[in-house]
Formats: C-alpha cells, sequence, structure tokens
C-alpha cells in the first residue's frame, strides 16, 4: 500500500457543447459531447489508518446513500474482496469547493477521483476499464473522469473519443441556483432531434441543447449568460447551472471576476486535456 496520504484535485469539466441526437426507449438520452477538464476542483484527502476499515467524512446535508464518495469507496471495496485482493484502511475527507447541482461534475468526479486513489494504493489491481465499469453506476460522467482526458462522448456519454482540444482560460461563474438533471432531461420541451456531427466536427457549429429550456425554467441563468456575454460568448455546461466564457490569459478572465455581481459566485482556471488527478497520482 502506499503509507502516505495523499491530496489529490477532483476537477472540475466542462461541456464545451452538448447536442441531444434521440432518447432511447429506456429513457436515456443519446448525445454528444465534449469534455474538457479544469485545473480547479474539489479537493480530497486519502489519509492511511490501521485496519481494513473506510471512513469517509460526512458531507453536510448528503446521507451516505447519496455521497458519490462513500458509494464509490464501498463498490471498490467489494471489488476488491470479491476477488481476494487486501484492501487497507483509508480515512477520506474532502474540501468542497465545486457547487453541487452546477454541471460542473463535482459529484462524478469526486467518485472518480475517489475510485482512481484507491485503486492507486492498493496497488493497482483494476484497470480503467474495470474502474469506469464500476464508475457508470454511480453517475454517467464518472467514465470521462476515470480515463482521465477530454474526450467526444457519444451515446449515453459512455463512448469516449480521446481528443485534444485548445487550451485557454476559462471564467466559470454558479448562479446560485441548483438545478436537477433529471428534470431538464424528462421535460417535455427539451430538444432531442439535434443532427449528429459530420465526421469533421471540429468545424461544425456548436452549442449546449438544454441551454433553451434552462434559460426559461430559471432566469438567473439567462441573466448569467447575458452578463458574461457582455465580456465573451457565453454557454452553459451540461444541464446547469454554472456558464462559463473563454478568455486568452488568466488576467482577462479575473479582471472580469472581479466585476461579478455579488449575488452570484465564480472562479478562474485553466482547462487541461488530461485530468489533474491523473498527473498528481502518476496516471498514464
Amino acid at each position: 500500500m502506499n503509507a502516505d496520504s495523499l491530496s489529490i484535485i477532483a476537477p472540475a469539466k466542462l461541456n464545451l457543447f452538448l447536442h441531444i441526437t434521440g432518447r432511447r426507449a429506456d429513457g436515456y438520452h443519446e448525445l454528444e459531447t465534449l469534455f474538457t477538464f479544469l485545473d480547479f476542483g474539489d479537493t480530497l484527502h486519502f489519509t492511511p489508518r490501521t485496519g481494513e476499515h473506510l471512513v469517509v467524512a460526512a458531507m453536510e446535508g448528503v446521507a451516505n446513500e447519496d455521497n458519490l464518495i462513500y458509494r464509490a469507496a464501498m463498490a471498490l471495496q467489494q471489488q476488491y474482496l470479491c476477488r481476494g485482493l487486501p484492501i487497507y484502511g483509508v480515512d477520506i475527507a474532502i474540501d468542497k469547493r465545486l457547487p453541487m447541482g452546477g454541471g460542473v461534475g463535482g459529484g462524478s468526479s469526486d467518485a472518480a477521483t475517489t475510485l482512481l486513489t484507491l485503486n492507486k494504493m492498493w496497488g493497482e489491481h483494476l484497470t480503467f476499464a474495470e474502474l469506469a465499469e464500476l464508475g457508470i453506476k454511480l453517475g454517467a460522467d464518472v467514465p470521462v473522469f476515470i480515463y482521465g482526458q477530454s474526450a467526444l462522448a457519444r451515446g449515453i456519454g459512455e463512448q469516449l473519443q480521446a481528443v485534444n482540444v485548445p487550451q485557454c482560460w476559462y471564467l466559470v461563474v454558479h448562479p446560485q441556483v441548483h438545478i436537477s438533471t433529471a428534470a431538464v432531461f424528462t421535460h417535455p420541451d427539451l430538444t432531442r432531434d439535434s443532427a449528429k456531427l459530420p465526421e469533421h466536427w471540429q468545424d461544425a457549429p456548436h452549442r449546449n441543447d438544454c441551454e433553451p429550456l434552462v434559460k426559461k425554467l430559471y432566469s438567473e441563468v439567462e441573466k448569467t449568460l447575458d452578463w458574461l456575454l457582455k465580456y465573451a460568448p457565453s454557454r452553459m455546461t451540461g444541464t446547469g447551472a454554472c456558464c462559463f466564457a473563454a478568455f486568452e490569459n488568466e488576467q482577462a478572465a479575473q479582471d472580469v471576476l472581479e466585476k461579478l455581481p455579488n449575488q452570484w459566485q465564480g472562479f478562474v482556471a485553466k482547462s487541461r486535456n488530461k485530468s489533474p488527478a491523473h498527473t498528481a497520482l502518476g496516471l498514464a
């Protein structure tokens, strides 16, 4: 076992675009989306302890059955035990920085970082593919964090094609509203018939198909997008509520952040094609 304590950033993600191309008989949506990572996120702390117990610090207002860190840790522990592999006790705590229900993948990133880090501490007996199989049961976005590479995702988000996208600085703004992904995807007014991307998808027009509906349902999201648009092209990530705009350098993004209305929260971060968690853990 890795006997050292580890503090790992569970990075935010952005959906640079999100097209919904259909709805399956089981209710899941077919989509095409481009994921990239940010060098900003929650920080998870993993501290070895004697014995074999996993102790996950409670998150305020979140029951264990809804805590993706706890569920990921228990799922991996069960896999190791079923295979007769040795496990070791670990205390897991979190410094929460990413908003819940914000569309930046906080819970999914926390779950993936938990799976990756514990697997590393316990000897790396499971492959990325095996970890992703555990992760998809926790959330559709978990696998992209497991593989840790900017990716074009298709299907219900599980078909990942690694890509490199231009890196830049982003201002991300949370308008302080919580949006239910399930409520967006079940709404009758959601666009579900976008054309599939052409072969040279980089040159095609891109958008977020959830954005018009969310703007209609949540006026604060529309206000945020309009405010950002004064400084740079703005877009919503995922099903919201976070909105973002790209800038050429850190100072330009910071200058706009300083003008942010008091009722919203925001942060500036650089995009990364490789997840900061993978870099910290020395994963290929």
